[in-house]
């Protein structure tokens, strides 16, 4: 019942929110994050009662109608009262999962919560501060099954002549009643009530829906109206295409929107790439009905449906997989404060998801579009593009591929295998090998660097739903560090030590390379950088068995330079002398292979940040 969780948490793990829901989770997301975010696990409607945000109205805010016939009883255990009575009430009735219930004055019923409740069954039951008056109203604990509950009522010093009870009641997540009319209890010797008390309206406004008779094109966009498409310039009667356009006409816009979904569809108009504070709308399926809802975003929360619509003229559509609603709204809402006005610039999310059985909508399984910085959907009209996944990320992984797949994959094979090609070549007082593997080495540390710390700008801390690549990350980011240190501590080529830092070396090495390639195959499928699955695996794939291929190719070659010598001459001395001059003769072969190398990483690397530049 609560606002903030009027669309649901997923059942489904893993899953996440519609369209700003994430704000981004971009900036998320976002809708993200949209719609939000970043959570899994199961929930219907409020399960732990915390509703004080439904205090005033007493309702659900689910995305449903209430049911109009009530089929629940609330009693009371005495018709008058007197100021420090305590009045028991029961509610009673069929099987139900949530409830509220509160005293107001019986001639005033859209007013603010009388008296306080005492509770009989702490198990079920739990208080609630209404109207800044504490414990002036009682709710569900879980969304149990139950069909009898009690209270006491303590009417209060200040209360008024005649007091009714209402009650709102949950039987499952998209049946409920609201303000059930209970019974009225007075004061002695109190007047008569001087109106027949009626139960306020509470049904939000039910606007006619229509049936689209056929589907969007894109005419007009970018002169006629202002367009947000994905793929680029894709046509909405397509199967693949998602598409948000708004067309003014005088004081209201005309608003379309379409996306291969048969759960649902969302968009957000948010300031910032930041999930919060977005006003939302909501196109969902139920049972091939199509409901079209305004919600709010707080934070990286659920979105808050309104229990008021704003929107004229709906009309939708649900044929061959594709999502298509259309609705009218006002472009100044003076009297609503959540729904933004349409003549300033905004970041405009899209989003899509699965929806469950009843109701409840899925968070989203993927980042949801986000436009191309801000638009003012009222002004000159566009025909824009949007991306899935935040700038700040793009630039993550970017960083992080050309680190690990490029800079330190070269540096390790120059150490390991071209020592004795350029033996006695001298840059800045040091071999050249040197020269090249320190350099490559400290280009990966610092683009290691800057890519672990765009994260945590975009999510402002930590991500807890990014699995285990943020902990390898930080691993991996840590042994990257630890790398140049311990080098600047190196021995002497002949001191004692020198043999246990090679090893040191090697090992810390070869376990972050081997991190950050685990880690990279983790990445890859974060709904923040969702690259094309299995693509993005397979390729991966390709570039280790690459790498690998290079580095037994070059092994091979070496213990191939190393059994000539030996055939060469048997003496020590004579085997390390031959052995230079057969390195030399080798030297080509290593070059060539280096050349074809570096030119195979940089097709990979160009690879990856091709498609994480179309996302």
């Amino acid at each position: 019942m609560e606002e903030e969780r009027a669309i649901v948490e997923s059942r489904k793990s893993g899953g996440e929110y519609p369209a700003s829901f994430h704000k981004m989770e971009s900036p998320e997301l976002a809708f993200t994050i949209w719609l939000l975010a970043c959570v899994s696990g199961p929930a219907d409607g409020y399960p732990n009662g915390k509703v004080t945000e439904a205090c005033s109205s007493m309702m659900p805010l689910h995305g449903h109608y209430p049911q109009l016939t009530p089929k629940h009883i609330i009693t009371a255990s005495e018709t008058e009262f007197r100021p420090g009575d305590h009045i028991k009430v029961t509610l009673s009735g069929p099987d139900f999962e949530g409830f509220l219930i509160q005293a107001r004055d019986a001639e005033n019923l859209d007013g603010p919560t009388v008296g306080s409740f005492m509770l009989v069954e702490q198990s079920i039951c739990q208080l609630l501060t209404c109207n800044h008056v504490k414990n002036s109203a009682v709710s569900h604990t879980h969304k149990s099954k139950k069909n009898h509950l009690e209270a006491y009522w303590i009417a209060s010093p200040n209360a008024p002549k005649h007091v009714q009870f209402l009650a709102t009641v949950v039987e499952k997540y998209h049946i409920f009643w609201v303000k059930i009319p209970g019974p009225i209890i007075s004061q002695p010797n109190a007047p008569p009530l001087t109106t027949i008390p009626t139960t306020p309206k509470t049904q939000p406004t039910s606007q006619p829906v229509s049936h689209l008779i056929k589907p969007f094109n894109a005419s007009g966009c970018g002169f006629m109206k202002f367009c947000i498409r994905n793929p680029t310039n894709c046509n909405p009667e397509a199967a693949n295409c998602f598409f948000l356009s708004f067309k003014p006409d005088g004081h209201s816009v005309i608003i379309e929107m379409s996306g291969p979904s048969e759960g649902y569809l969302a968009f957000a108009l948010s300031y910032d790439q930041w999930m919060g504070d977005d006003d939302a709308y909501l196109c969902v399926n139920e049972d091939h009905r199509i409901n079209i809802n305004t919600a709010f975003l707080r934070g990286r929360s659920s979105p808050v449906l309104d229990s008021e619509n704003t929107l004229e003229d709906m009309s939708w559509r649900l044929a061959d997989g594709v999502l298509q609603c259309s609705f009218r709204r006002k472009i100044h809402l003076s009297d609503n404060q959540r729904r933004y006005n349409l003549d300033v610039n905004y970041y405009i999310f899209l989003a899509d998801g699965e929806v469950g059985e009843g109701g409840p909508i899925y968070k989203h399984q993927r980042q949801p579009l986000i436009s191309n910085g801000m638009c003012n959907v009222t002004g000159p009209p566009k025909d824009l593009g949007g991306s899935r996944s935040p700038q700040l990320i793009k630039i993550h992984g970017a960083l992080m591929f050309v680190a690990w797949m490029t800079t330190v994959s070269i540096g390790v094979i120059v150490a390991r295998f071209f020592k004795p090609v350029w033996p006695h070549s001298l840059l800045f007082g040091k071999e050249i090998w040197f020269q090249v593997h320190r350099t490559l080495m400290l280009t990966t540390v610092a683009l290691t660097s800057i890519a672990f710390i765009l994260p945590f700008i975009y999510r402002g801390g930590w991500s807890y739903k990014a699995g285990f690549h943020p902990y390898l990350g930080c691993t991996v980011m840590a042994l990257a560090i630890f790398q140049p240190l311990v080098a600047g501590f190196r021995p002497s080529p002949h001191g004692p030590r020198r043999q246990l830092f090679n090893w040191v070396h090697w090992s810390t090495g070869t376990t972050a390379r081997i991190l950050a390639v685990v880690t990279m195959f983790l990445g890859m499928d974060l709904p923040a950088l969702k690259l094309p699955y299995p693509w993005d695996t397979y390729t991966m794939i390709g570039f280790v068995a690459w790498h690998v291929g290079i580095d037994v190719l070059l092994e091979i070659h070496g213990y191939c330079l190393i059994h000539k010598v030996e055939l060469i001459d048997d003496d020590r001395i004579h085997i390390l002398q031959s052995l230079t001059s057969v390195e030399a003769e080798g030297r080509m072969f290593k070059q060539i292979v280096l050349t074809i190398y570096i030119c195979g990483n940089i097709a990979f690397l160009i690879t990856f940040l091709a498609a994480i530049n179309q996302l």
